[in-house]
């Protein structure tokens, strides 16, 4: 009986061996099969994740991206990938991503020229279709913002333009919105900005700028802000460290100097003075600071007007005030980093304009007594 029982073990042994021996190259077979379909899976999510798809799924900011005449795809793909601005991340992880893409699917002579908004939550394949379907040329106009205009005074030059259809009162409340623009670092950066009246005053920067008709607030103030980015940079960013200067303190300074010098001359001396009160603890007293609060322009004020409350009065508070109250170019900017050396060191501490009809330069003086000698020579021209 053991005999037997050896016999059938045996039997079954040899069975399962000539049953392994014909399926195992067919068991292989599938295995490798397997392997090379996970290998392939993973290769095509490492792909699609890190190439193929969108930069920031959660990005749907609109960036502006103009396609020439006859770019080559490698032209496009640079073009894309620098959109954004430097040190941003463009709207592609990489240009060679988008070539191998535009080659592989055969559309690397399809891609055609025109002025798209593309944004970095598309995926290649998504910015590829709208760069085939093409997009007609967009009329443009000019947009002038000159040296010290206001937030508001922004939105009233484009309210104006009637060849340009952005609403300037969506373009007001964006400037107050103190997260709409957080991207920007010296917008990040900003101390109490609920409490300012518009949070991006001081940072539209000046300049004529070639706008799209239809373009949306966000476009243009994107437009200024990269501006603004792009000048104040390398020195002046130095310069400010030297002085113990923060970023938004010398925008502050500066927009109160573009608003009390009307001289050019006359910047830097501005700055001095305003550098000599803040060394000393004295208070800016800027009548540019109360035009600003009562949104008038004008060279005096009666007693119950300097003492309105408020984080702009530079009358009732020391120092800065809380934030820019214009929009300084960068001749203002400078003088702002740079005050007038000698007018420093003589300790000039005050001035008042003279006839504004027969000239826009400042009167000096390095004492009270001699400011008020001045004020009362000149005060019956500011009416």
């Amino acid at each position: 009986m053991k005999r037997k029982d050896k016999t059938e073990q045996s039997a079954v042994r040899l069975r399962w061996q000539r049953f392994w021996h014909y399926t195992r190259p067919i068991a292989t077979w599938l295995l490798s099969i397997g392997l090379v379909a996970l290998t392939v899976v993973v290769a095509v999510r490492f792909v699609l994740s890190h190439y193929i798809s969108a930069v920031d799924p959660d990005d749907s900011t609109p960036y502006e991206v103009v396609i020439p005449q006859d770019a080559s795809a490698g032209r496009i793909a640079d073009l894309l990938y620098h959109a954004c601005g430097e040190g941003e991340k463009g709207l592609i992880v990489s240009s060679a991503s988008f070539k191998v893409y535009v080659d592989f699917v055969g559309k690397a002579n399809s891609l055609k020229a025109g002025t798209y908004r593309l944004s970095k939550n598309m995926t290649i394949p998504e910015i590829v279709d709208v760069l085939t379907e093409g997009n007609p040329a967009r009329r443009t106009a000019r947009l002038v913002v000159t040296e010290g205009k206001t937030v508001e005074e922004i939105a009233k030059a484009i309210r104006e333009n009637d060849a340009i259809t952005t609403d300037a009162d969506a373009f007001l409340a964006l400037c107050r919105d103190a997260t709409a623009f957080s991207k920007y670092s010296f917008i990040a950066e900003l101390k109490n900005p609920g409490e300012r009246r518009y949070v991006l005053e001081g940072y539209l920067f000046p300049d004529t700028y070639e706008i799209f008709t239809d373009s949306t607030p966000e476009e243009i103030l994107d437009k200024m802000l990269t501006h603004y980015y792009e000048v104040y940079s390398g020195e002046w960013v130095t310069r400010a460290q030297e002085l113990d200067m923060t970023r938004d303190q010398v925008m502050t300074l500066a927009s109160i100097i573009e608003r009390e010098a009307s001289d050019p001359d006359d910047l830097a001396k501005v700055s001095a003075v305003f550098h000599n009160r803040l060394a000393r603890g004295m208070k800016l007293e800027s009548c540019a600071t109360l035009n600003y609060i009562t949104g008038q322009d004008r060279y005096a004020f009666s007693a119950d007007e300097i003492k309105i409350v408020s984080s702009y009065n530079t009358y009732l508070n020391e120092g800065l005030p809380i934030g820019p109250i214009s929009n300084p170019g960068a001749a203002a900017i400078n003088a702002a980093l740079y005050p007038d050396e000698d007018y420093i060191e003589d300790g000039y501490l005050y001035f008042c304009n003279a006839n504004p009809k027969e000239t826009r330069k400042l009167v000096f003086s390095k004492t009270y007594e001699e400011h008020q000698k001045n004020v009362e020579e000149y005060r019956q021209y500011w009416d």
